[in-house]
């Protein structure tokens, strides 16, 4: 397994942004499960996977395929009461840092209560002021 994945495995769920931040790339792509956009950059994803640490209970990861630079990551988890399962794909850039990161989720419902805890929380943090209309 590739050290980044193996290091992503022990931290992303933990939502600790000083242990994401390092994983990920500088031009970083992330798109998320609850809504049709992409976030770039290394600051807004590690805050966004930082505050998705701090919203998922019970996680963790069933499956992992991957080798070299593509890899898929099948996770379970809880969103409040509500359970959800999901699968991680990501794509590591040339230095081993993650360039791509894409989440699919379901059921619906457990997608939908992740958008609303999310929104609650960013809507509150000062970083994500100025993203407010690409959070609708």
């Amino acid at each position: 397994m590739h050290p980044t994945i193996a290091r992503m495995i022990d931290v992303v769920a933990k939502g600790n942004e000083t242990d994401i931040a390092p994983l990920l790339a500088q031009d970083v792509a992330f798109l998320p499960p609850t809504y049709w956009a992409t976030w770039t950059g290394r600051e807004p994803v590690t805050a966004l996977l930082g505050h998705v640490g701090q919203i998922f209970t019970d996680f963790q990861y069933r499956r992992i395929l991957g080798k070299d630079i593509n890899w898929s990551l099948e996770f379970q988890c809880k969103v409040g009461e509500l359970d959800a399962v999901g699968v991680d794909l990501i794509t590591l850039n040339d230095t081993g840092e993650i360039a791509h990161f894409e989440v699919a989720m379901r059921p619906h419902k457990s997608v939908a209560a992740l958008r609303d805890a999310m929104n609650k929380r960013v809507m509150t943090d000062p970083r994500f002021l100025k993203y407010k209309g690409a959070l609708g």
